[in-house]
């Protein structure tokens, strides 16, 4: 009796823990909400973001998506963790990639099928804008650092000129193979972003731990950051980084025909490089997976790597000289005048916006699982440590230490709803944290913080 009565005590207090932290997070976001409408108009046009901390403006709307998007959401709360813990294996990840696909679908669809699907890539400052102009790749790769600074006949549009040449690159080869126009661009997007759902919880089990690889699944099946990933090329990036991630994760498991996986995953790790800048944070949770099970896969991973940046270098593409020349085409637009004071900790509101309420209730689980905050004396910390790291914990507060990282640089001030997705699905698997008993609360919460965020605010990806 003593044990049981122990046991609710501990119960209640974690659960009290989860309502605290996520009181912390609603605060926060709600506090990014008003700031910019106490300080006046002036300031507020300084952020250059309508609804700061999103990206967007506000608009209270409906449209085609929004029953079939609440009715997903419903099925998923209902049905989800029941599901997620009886599905063979084989059939459980197609399941939650397919959810999360037909959810971001279905959000797009609350804005329409051209502005919310179609479009999206193909406006002037998008990567489908740069296509028809890309006659010769190689010239395109030899030439591309030349057109990075703005204020030039042939300045590249903000967000080529942003990213490495990957990420034009995709978006030429697609429309060379005849799936030109935004509609395929968007389902590539939707496509590869939301196979982070199941790439997540397969990296999770990969690590050792099939019950938290599970219970993480429906939380990334509805998960908030979809809005974002339908449509926009960053959900491209996220999908791309977490199946690098995923099969590093399985190379330190196998005892055959793990140093071809292993370079599968550099190659791919190596790519992303060439995608986003800012991805060279995807070495914390690269870093976190070796850390955890063995540091054997490094030296083949570390070679793919290397490969894909030897290649674009022999194609003319120096990375270190496009990022420095980045960072300056950075400060010639309006990062210039966007206030750091308040990004530095709006951006983290709209990472709420995009992971969820969820996710920052099982905050102070990742601590606990990690020792950060010790349950036990800290005497042979780093030896128990080694022998009973939670996989779930250990790849959320990478993906946490990464968007952190990227916060401070202040290298991206606004639509880090969108430019975290890589970080965000790993910060969500946190969720696999969460006691079974209030799966279904929290799975609620985030289904109704993507649909108020989704029908309130237009938002500009």
């Amino acid at each position: 009796m003593a044990n049981a009565s122990a046991t609710r005590v501990a119960r209640s207090v974690s659960t009290r823990a989860d309502g605290y932290c996520a009181l912390v997070a609603l605060v926060l976001v709600c506090a990014a909400f008003a700031f910019p409408r106490i300080e006046g108009k002036p300031w507020r046009d300084r952020l250059y973001a309508e609804a700061a901390p999103i990206f967007g403006g506000w608009l209270p709307h409906v449209g085609w998506g929004t029953v079939p998007a609440v009715a997903l959401a419903a099925a998923v709360v209902r049905f989800g963790p029941d599901l997620a813990r009886r599905l063979s294996w084989g059939r459980l990840l197609p399941a939650a990639w397919a959810t999360a696909a037909a959810w971001a679908f279905a959000l797009a669809m609350v804005d329409g099928w051209q502005r919310g699907f179609a479009e999206r890539l193909t406006t002037r400052d998008e990567y489908l804008h740069e296509v028809g102009g890309v006659h010769d790749i190689g010239a395109m790769l030899r030439g591309f650092s030349g057109r990075i600074l703005d204020f030039q006949p042939d300045s590249w549009t903000t967000h080529v000129s942003g990213h490495p040449p990957g990420a034009l690159l995709v978006f030429v080869l697609l429309d060379r193979i005849g799936l030109g126009g935004g509609a395929w661009a968007g389902l590539l997007c939707v496509l590869v972003g939301t196979s982070a759902a199941a790439a997540v919880p397969f990296a999770i089990r990969a690590l050792g731990s099939e019950h938290r690889a599970r219970a993480a699944t429906p939380f990334l099946a509805l998960m908030p950051a979809v809005i974002w990933i339908a449509v926009s090329a960053d959900g491209l990036f996220a999908g791309v980084g977490a199946w690098a991630v995923a099969l590093l994760a399985s190379a330190t498991r196998l005892e055959r025909g793990w140093p071809l996986l292993a370079l599968a995953s550099g190659t791919l790790f190596g790519f992303t490089l060439f995608l986003n800048y800012g991805l060279v944070l995807m070495v914390i949770p690269a870093a976190a997976v070796l850390l955890a099970r063995s540091m054997r896969p490094g030296l083949p991973a570390l070679a793919g790597a290397l490969a894909v940046v030897a290649v674009f270098a022999a194609a003319g593409f120096w990375w270190p000289t496009g990022y420095h020349l980045v960072v300056q085409r950075y400060y010639q637009g309006i990062a210039n005048e966007r206030p750091y004071s308040y990004w530095v900790w709006g951006n983290l509101a709209a990472t709420v916006c995009a992971v969820g309420l969820a996710t920052a209730a099982a905050g102070s689980r990742v601590l606990v699982e990690l020792e950060i905050l010790p349950v036990q004396p800290w005497r042979n910390w780093l030896s128990r440590w080694r022998s009973r790291v939670d996989p779930a914990a250990l790849l959320a507060a990478a993906g946490i230490t990464a968007i952190l990282i990227a916060d401070i640089s202040g290298l991206s001030k606004a639509e880090t709803e969108r430019i975290w997705l890589p970080f965000d699905v790993w910060a969500l698997s946190a969720t696999a944290l969460l006691p079974r008993h209030s799966t279904r609360f929290w799975l609620a919460a985030q289904a109704a913080g993507a649909l108020l965020v989704n029908h309130l605010i237009l938002t500009n990806w």
